[in-house]
């Protein structure tokens, strides 16, 4: 039997009749879904030092159960001592399966280790049914050893949905599980 990721399953069981009643969609294909999640770190310390892109790889591949790449400088910029091709990140691409299973653990088990946590801000959508999360320590996910850590370093998450608008967005995301605060 194929394992199913709690969040795609409720997705197809119970999220898409209810945002179908909310919107007054007439299609289930009209229903927004989430596309992919994107986890980056940028690393401005590795300008100095090039391992620190290596721990970053070694940690997100470590978070999201698949293997991150190093990204790359596309210009030069004096004012941060940066050449074209310096090492500057590291990110990483979920989709389908392993989306989901991210999403779920992020849910679960990361989040709520945030220390006086009160949920997310609701202010990361861009406009066009895409979400921004920062995470300001990587330690709290449980896949992190704290004593092999050399810095803490934060995150940033993106979430691209098919949703054309910022409500539907957040819609989405909630019933997802995203834990959004109250107003």
């Amino acid at each position: 039997m194929e394992f199913i990721a709690r969040p795609k399953k409720n997705y197809k069981e119970k999220i898409v009749p209810a945002m179908m009643e909310e919107f007054g969609y007439t299609s289930v294909m009209q229903v927004p879904k989430l596309l992919k999640i994107v986890v980056s770190q940028g690393l401005g310390a590795a300008t100095a030092d090039k391992k620190i892109v290596d721990y970053a790889v070694e940690e997100l591949t470590a978070i999201t159960g698949q293997k991150a790449v190093g990204t790359i400088s596309k210009k030069d910029e004096a004012a941060f001592k940066l050449r074209k091709g310096m090492p500057v990140g590291a990110r990483v691409t979920l989709r389908d399966t392993k989306m989901y299973e991210f999403l779920d653990r992020l849910t679960s088990s990361a989040l709520p280790r945030v220390r006086d946590f009160n949920g997310i801000k609701a202010d990361g959508f861009d406009g066009r049914g895409n979400y921004n999360l920062g995470i300001t320590e990587q330690i709290i996910f449980p896949e992190i050893v704290i004593d092999k850590v050399k810095k803490i370093q934060g995150m940033d998450i993106t979430f691209v949905t098919s949703a054309n608008t910022d409500k539907e967005a957040k819609a989405l995301l909630t019933h997802l599980g995203l834990p959004f605060k109250k107003n």
